[in-house]
């Protein structure tokens, strides 16, 4: 089955950088693309970066745009979100997530999630 586990979350201060891990189960290497999502109290939960297993192409939102870099490490069935320059505004629960299937990917909408690390970003 899939299974996703987030870690690499934590404290940092305005202007750091910080990386979160997510860990898959081997299945999850047969899935299409692995996302990024993150969710900001009482706001909607929104998609941050998004790389696919075979070909690594990626997309980023605007506002992490040259800011965050997403990779995978397919050996280690896991796959990094490096961020840089972080700001306040980047406080939220970040949920690792799959695209297992053509509907999945079609339709925008992971089937499978990760229990969500939290990152704070404060002075």
């Amino acid at each position: 089955q899939v299974q996703l586990v987030e870690s690499g979350g934590g404290l940092v201060q305005p202007g750091g950088s910080l990386r979160l891990s997510c860990a898959a189960s081997e299945r999850t290497k047969s899935c299409y693309a692995m996302g990024w999502f993150r969710q900001a109290p009482g706001k909607e939960r929104a998609l941050v970066a998004r790389t696919t297993w075979s070909a690594g192409s990626t997309y980023y939102a605007d506002s992490v745009k040259g800011r965050f870099t997403i990779s995978r490490e397919n050996a280690k069935n896991t796959v990094y979100l490096q961020m840089n320059s972080l700001k306040p505004e980047d406080t939220a629960v970040y949920y690792c997530a799959a695209y297992c299937t053509l509907v999945e990917v079609t339709s925008a909408s992971p089937g499978y999630w990760g229990q969500g690390t939290q990152v704070t970003v404060s002075s």
